[in-house]
């Protein structure tokens, strides 16, 4: 039987948590940006109340690291791991908050392969969401990081074509340069949530 010497600390398993099930919220009102008549002020200003949510949450992580004398895994770690959920979230918020500032929403459509990246954000938000509680056991966390790290290469795939349809001629210059701002955000929050993964497999192999 093994023996470990680290705690199990419930907080900072929870505080994880909490920061992934913001990201399924973000990806949540990134997907609303494609309904019929969507109201686009309030889904930004939505954005930005979960992402300040989501500066407290890792505020409170980092609190709760410094008030620890014994961490249930590597104080760096722990701190790697809580300021990427927060990069991830960084980026959602700058897609809405850009597609409202910019105007594009009122264009007839968004290029289909931008709503193809949310929709990878939406599958990496709900496996990230999923993993985070398991962190306490690192239990069952192989399929999680390859799942994340293939849906990467889905959102690479996505953003090539998106780059493709921008630089077509489809779209005037000023629209292209717009767009391919939002296309940058979206793409860094797919390499994010890659980093993420990256870091829990790293951690569960020390843990192991």
């Amino acid at each position: 039987m093994k023996f470990s010497f680290r705690p199990t600390e419930g907080a900072f398993y929870e505080l994880f948590t909490r920061a992934a099930q913001n990201l399924v919220r973000g990806t949540e009102l990134l997907n609303e940006l494609a309904l019929p008549g969507v109201e686009v002020q309030s889904v930004s200003e939505r954005l930005t109340e979960v992402e300040h949510d989501s500066d407290q949450i890792t505020h409170d992580l980092y609190k709760k690291i410094n008030s620890t004398f014994i961490t249930p895994f590597d104080r760096e770690d722990i701190y790697r791991l809580g300021s990427l959920l927060d990069d991830v979230m960084d980026h959602l918020e700058a897609v809405g908050n850009l597609l409202y500032l910019y105007g594009l929403t009122k264009l007839p459509s968004l290029p289909r392969e931008m709503h193809e990246l949310v929709n990878v954000l939406d599958q990496q938000a709900k496996l990230t969401a999923e993993a985070m509680p398991r962190l306490k056991s690192m239990k069952d966390l192989e399929d999680y990081w390859i799942e994340c790290n293939r849906l990467e290469n889905d959102g690479d795939q996505a953003y090539r074509m998106l780059l493709v349809r921008l630089f077509s001629g489809e779209y005037d210059a000023l629209t292209v340069l717009k767009m391919k701002e939002v296309a940058d955000e979206l793409e860094a929050a797919c390499d994010a949530f890659e980093h993420v993964a990256n870091t829990v497999e790293t951690i569960a192999v020390k843990e192991s």
